[in-house]
Parts: C-alpha cells; sequence; structure tokens
C-alpha cells in the first residue's frame, strides 16, 4: 500500500517500554530522561514513553492520568513540582525528553499519546509535541514513530502525518477496518495476537506494520516472533 516502510532489516526491533528504567542505570524510574539514556546507551531499537498535556499546555512524560491522585489535564505543571521519581528526577516535559532524544539517532522515540479528556485536548497536545519535534530536528518517520489508544488521536495522525509509522493500540479492530481509516499500523496486546492470530498476517499483507506489547519473558517473545 502507500504506508510507511518500516524495515528491521529481518530482525525482530525490541522497544525498552517507558525507557529501560528497570536496571541501576535507568533509576528505576519509569518515562525519565535516565531510563531513556540507559536505551539509547543499551542500544534498542527503540524506547517508549508516555505523553499528557497539562491544564497550562505543558506536555509532560507520564503513565497513568493522574500522579499522586492529581489528575494531569486539571493541574499545571508546576503542581508536579514535589512529585519527583524514585531516582529525584521531576516528570519531564516532552520538550527536555526530545533533547535527550535528539542526540542519539540509533534508538527510535516511540511516542503514546494517551487519551486526554476531550478531543480538543488531544489535538492541543499532538499539535505541540509535533511542534516541539519539528524545533529539534526530529519530525522524521526514522527517528519516531506514533502510537496511541485513542483513535482519534490516530485518525488525526493519518490525516495530517501520513508518513510516520502510526500504531493503534486497543486491540480487537481488524487490520482492514484501520487500513480504511489510513492507520498504518497495530500494536497489541500479547492476549489479542493469540486470540487473533490471523492479524498479524491481515496487517503485513496492507504494508501495516506490527507490534506487541508488553513482552518480558523468553516463551511470549518466542510465540510472537
Amino acid at each position: 500500500g502507500n504506508f510507511p516502510d518500516i524495515n528491521q532489516k529481518g530482525k525482530t526491533a525490541v522497544v525498552a517500554h517507558r525507557g529501560f528504567w528497570n536496571c541501576p542505570e535507568g533509576g528505576g524510574s519509569q518515562n525519565s530522561i535516565a531510563s531513556l539514556k540507559a536505551a539509547q546507551d543499551f542500544g534498542f531499537w527503540g524506547s517508549e514513553c508516555d505523553i499528557h498535556i497539562t491544564s497550562d499546555d505543558v506536555i509532560i512524560l507520564n503513565h497513568d492520568d493522574d500522579i499522586n491522585g492529581k489528575l494531569i489535564w486539571d493541574h499545571r505543571y508546576s503542581d508536579f513540582d514535589n512529585d519527583l521519581l524514585p531516582n529525584g528526577e521531576k516528570h519531564p516535559t516532552f520538550e527536555q525528553y526530545l533533547r535527550q532524544v535528539a542526540g542519539c539517532r540509533t534508538t527510535v522515540a516511540v511516542i503514546e499519546f494517551k487519551i486526554q479528556k476531550n478531543h480538543e485536548r488531544e489535538d492541543k497536545m499532538v499539535n505541540g509535541a509535533v511542534a516541539l519535534l519539528r524545533k529539534y530536528g526530529l519530525y522524521d518517520p526514522d527517528r519516531v514513530i506514533f502510537i496511541s489508544f485513542s483513535r482519534h488521536i490516530c485518525q488525526k495522525i493519518a490525516r495530517e502525518h501520513p508518513r510516520f509509522v502510526n500504531q493503534y493500540l486497543s486491540g480487537k479492530v481488524s487490520p482492514a477496518v484501520l487500513a480504511q481509516e489510513k492507520i498504518n499500523g497495530i500494536d497489541y496486546e500479547h492476549p489479542d495476537f493469540r486470540l487473533w492470530p490471523e492479524f498479524v498476517a491481515a496487517a503485513h499483507q496492507r504494508g501495516m506494520s506490527v507490534n506487541v506489547w508488553t513482552v518480558n519473558d523468553e516463551q511470549t517473545a518466542t510465540d510472537m516472533i
């Protein structure tokens, strides 16, 4: 199809989930600058992060939609000044994170846009993130891919940034349906691929990229490969 080509030269590509955090170098801190640097230093194909947008339009890294019980979308970035990661880092802004991304050309940034409270805020986050990618010379399909549980965000990426790998996360949706929406990849949890193994071939036949989350043991890795 007309979807972007993603070529691992026949090798399985490994992405550090929320960075390579569960090690001394990553400081036991998910979505931290340290965990990104560790993924880069250890030579991972990619390093994933999760982003949200605060009430004062700062894009920040965190997995959940709250930090210590405070909803990110209802709070200003400064409200989290004292909510430190285990290694003492503040929750990084996306801009701070991209400065570290920019210094390493070998590890792809896998950026997960987290669902926000409405489509307007999702649009604001995506537009702001893309502006920062452009600022740091990272608006480049070879350096960045996008993933999201938000169908709205994936549809927006498909319309506005079609050259980028753009994987839908929610599972249970056939590649044929997503391809009609110009969404060019799937990134499903491994139990979904056990239920619908035909999704892999269906995606590949359409030129779509395929990823699987989260694989932490050798048997699951072997099964998924």
